[in-house]
């Protein structure tokens, strides 16, 4: 027994051993990120440091709606427990779980149970593995322990718009035809509506997403946003966003890697995007957790300080870090 005891404390002590080191490992290269694509060239070393500084502040009390871990059917950079005592590490006060293909109530209930204290939420995306539009799934989450099941993906990655996009010949999920959702779409929003739970609207077609975000607000759902509307395959123009910012739906923006060759000129587009949308409808998310990029607190972090490099005050950053997501899930 003692032997067995010893064993579980060396687990213990290395996961968090593990935990401490990533964090250590990615802070300078995220940072770095971040100033080579929010700052001029020739930043000084003491510049760096700020900035190295600047991303542990900048976190504090932010939501994370969009982290990706393992368990998962693709490789992940961490997995969701500990993605949840990174999260804590850095001062956040919450993250939400995504998984493409499972549902993610049940591992947000372990999360919490490690890392007391962050608010942690998982849910479900609507693709072929859990039966597509399937209202049954969507109210299975609701009962699983903890009812930490929050956000309902209307289909990602085998939305009939994701598979079209991406030119592939294989079964896709639906959420409209001719012009009007179906009746499993406006299924399963009710029972989003009936649990006070968040329509997230995935990777439908923008005409698709204004439906969904119309649809929802008839059946009474309080809490909607619009997923990486300015990102592939969705790529909502202004004018769409601003019409679903309307119907009281909030617009996401996700970080994503800063070390990609685009990343200077994304980031000046969502600026642009944003001012025109307006912070009190945005929120910013990191949509890390794939493996090779950044950690999703430290991506985050470097999201959050390009943004800050283009002229957003500490209102707005705030605003649509924390106070948004916030309002999204919920929470007070």
């Amino acid at each position: 027994m003692a032997k067995t005891a010893g064993l579980k404390y060396i687990s213990l002590t290395m996961t968090a051993a593990v935990v401490e080191r990533l964090a250590r490992a990615a802070s300078t290269a995220i940072v770095v990120a971040a100033i080579v694509v929010a700052t001029p060239t020739g930043e000084t070393r003491a510049g760096q440091q700020t900035a190295a500084d600047d991303s542990v502040r900048v976190l504090r009390g932010t939501i994370d709606i969009h982290v990706h871990s393992d368990p998962d059917n693709v490789p992940r950079s961490i997995d969701g427990i500990d993605a949840a005592k990174l999260a804590r590490s850095k001062g956040m006060r919450g993250i939400v779980l995504k998984n493409h293909y499972d549902p993610t109530a049940g591992l947000a209930f372990l999360a919490r149970k490690e890392a007391p204290g962050l608010e942690v939420f998982g849910g479900i995306d609507l693709n072929l593995t859990v039966g597509g539009m399937n209202a049954t799934a969507v109210e299975h989450l609701t009962h699983v322990a903890g009812g930490w099941g929050r956000v309902v993906w209307m289909s990602t990655f085998d939305a009939e718009n994701q598979v079209r996009y991406s030119r592939e010949n294989r079964p896709f999920v639906s959420v409209a035809r001719d012009g009007d959702l179906l009746p499993a779409t406006k299924a399963v929003i009710a029972v989003i509506a009936k649990h006070g739970l968040v329509l997230a609207t995935g990777h439908v077609s923008a005409q698709e997403g204004l439906m969904l975000v119309r649809e929802g607000r008839r059946q009474g759902v309080e809490h909607i946003v619009v997923t990486h509307a300015a990102n592939a395959p969705v790529l909502m123009t202004v004018a769409q966003m601003q019409e679903a910012a309307r119907q009281g739906a909030f617009i996401e923006f996700v970080g994503g890697s800063l070390t990609s060759a685009d990343a200077a000129a994304r980031i000046d587009r969502f600026a642009e995007t944003i001012r025109q949308v307006g912070p009190q409808a945005c929120i910013l998310s990191s949509d890390l957790g794939q493996k090779g990029n950044a950690l999703p607190p430290d991506g985050f972090a470097a999201f959050l300080l390009a943004l800050r490099a283009k002229g957003f005050s500490e209102q707005d950053l705030d605003r649509m870090s924390k106070q948004n997501p916030a309002r999204l899930l919920g929470l007070p």
